[in-house]
């Protein structure tokens, strides 16, 4: 395609972010461990500007196209997939559901293996930067299944903090028992954290004495699980987007039952998100 003018020149960081092959943050680590080669020669320089459309740029040999456009994913992932674009251990990845898929997308933020729920996934690295960057501050809401009935005054402990191995002091914004089902053996919880810690929910619950069954992801900021099934994926609009950022509510997801006691911290607003279009589709495993 013909082009009337030079475009402008941009950080190699952010361009690898734009063409969907990571986050800003982990581009630079790929450039630092000299993953990345500029028109054929390793690149180590962190804040080298490339040309897009005339420079050569590609990352552990494969070659790396500027984007068409711009895709926001949200997708219900299953327990025992890993949140990865790739996994030495050859386990079933998140990106196994997206093989054919034209747009090169990755994860925003992760899922351990035994966790399911609501996951984005995008091929714009500073959509993807907002939504996980700690400083960013985007509640997460997840529905825990325990093996005990907590009191109110051990979830109170949340809300005001507890100490993690490798995470230091941690809380939730909003913690509530909710019913779910008629067993009196297991406890269900709804907490909403904004940190993201590495396995957080469950070594917050662990502090308690309480091991967790079940973990899933129903709500990034306003913007819901719904009734995605495990499994599918859809596009994300415009307004799914700005409900990502916009100040959360009580109760983002609502199951049967909730339980009336509940507190809730209130977390930062975020920004906006140009149009897309909405499509559901079931991928078969």
């Amino acid at each position: 395609m013909a082009r009337s003018e030079k475009p402008t020149l941009i950080r190699l960081n952010k361009y690898l972010a734009d063409a969907g092959v990571t986050s800003r943050r982990k581009a630079d680590d790929l450039i630092k461990e000299g993953y990345v080669r500029l028109n054929g020669k390793i690149c180590r320089e962190m804040g080298v500007r490339v040309d897009p459309y005339e420079d050569s740029i590609t990352v552990r040999g494969k070659k790396v196209n500027p984007p068409t456009e711009m895709a926001y994913i949200a997708f219900n992932k299953p327990k025992n997939v890993v949140t990865t674009t790739s996994d030495p251990e050859d386990r079933r990845s998140v990106m196994d559901y997206f093989k054919r898929s034209k747009i090169r997308l990755f994860p925003v933020g992760r899922l351990d293996w035994a966790t399911e729920g609501l996951l984005l996934l995008t091929n714009d690295g500073d959509f993807a930067n907002q939504v996980s960057n700690p400083k960013s501050k985007v509640p997460k809401t997840y529905i825990a299944k325990l093996d005990g009935q907590p009191t109110a005054e051990q979830l109170d402990r949340l809300l005001h903090g507890v100490t993690i191995e490798k995470g230091g002091k941690v809380k939730a914004l909003e913690v509530k028992r909710i019913q779910h089902g008629s067993s009196d053996k297991y406890g269900w919880v709804q907490i909403t954290i904004n940190e993201g810690k590495n396995r957080q929910i469950r070594k917050m619950f662990g502090k308690l004495g309480f091991d967790v069954k079940k973990l899933q992801r129903v709500a990034i900021g306003n913007l819901r699980l719904g009734r995605l099934r495990i499994g599918q994926f859809k596009e994300l609009t415009a307004k799914d987007l700005n409900k990502i950022f916009a100040e959360k509510k009580v109760n983002a997801e609502r199951p049967s039952g909730p339980n009336k006691q509940s507190s809730k911290r209130k977390p930062r607003k975020g920004g906006s998100h140009k149009k897309t279009t909405q499509r559901k589709r079931s991928v078969k495993k």
